[in-house]
């Protein structure tokens, strides 16, 4: 399980690919700096290797880009996914200071934000994936309070709780065990999962 802690976030990210598949089909990166947190989640179409090269290329764009806002992340990665397998991608960018964060999905990612005082966030995704081909991509912003927590994951990841475990007061080291162990118990598909703390 991978692990980022600093002072005003703290991350879990885990995944594990189709059962009888050495690839995973997903790629993730995540990073943090004095001014935003930026995430993005990549699901490459199908299983096995293909998939893997679409979802890492996506992967390397974000990590290699970072400063970019959403919108230029996501055409860039949509570039980089031309003649490739295609991948659903999800873009999270967390400000800091305006305690604000932009969001942008095409593909069946997952993404959940809960308040403290138990309100739910959930921006729809666009249909569809990215695959090079000209689309058109939502980006939305959204306000925050300290000590929120999100979950990004990718359509293969099947857990039944995650709504009761976010609105808890459970700290998010405990959450993401109980998560990864409730989704040890099925690999039909390349599943990850991305939750954390926004403080």
């Amino acid at each position: 399980m991978k692990h980022l802690h600093q002072e005003l976030v703290e991350v879990y990210a885990f995944q594990s690919p189709k059962e009888g598949k050495s690839y995973c089909g997903d790629s993730y990166y995540f990073t943090a700096t004095e001014d935003y947190f930026l995430s993005v989640l990549a699901d490459g179409l199908g299983s096995g290797q293909y998939a893997y090269e679409a979802s890492s290329a996506v992967a390397d764009v974000v990590r290699n880009n970072a400063n970019d806002d959403v919108e230029t992340l996501m055409k860039s990665c949509n570039e980089v996914l031309m003649q490739k397998r295609g991948a659903a991608v999800a873009i999270l960018k967390v400000n800091f200071k305006t305690k604000e964060f932009d969001y942008s999905c095409v593909g069946n990612i997952r993404f959940y934000l809960y308040t403290p005082k138990g309100k739910l966030i959930y921006p729809l995704p666009v249909t569809g994936y990215l695959s090079g081909r000209p689309q058109n991509f939502r980006t939305q912003r959204f306000s925050y309070e300290r000590n929120s927590k999100f979950l990004l994951h990718s359509d293969g990841f099947k857990v039944k709780t995650s709504k009761s475990l976010l609105k808890g007061c459970k700290a998010i080291e405990l959450i993401a065990k109980e998560m990864k162990n409730e989704q040890q118990q099925s690999k039909e598909d390349d599943s990850t999962c991305i939750i954390g703390s926004l403080h």
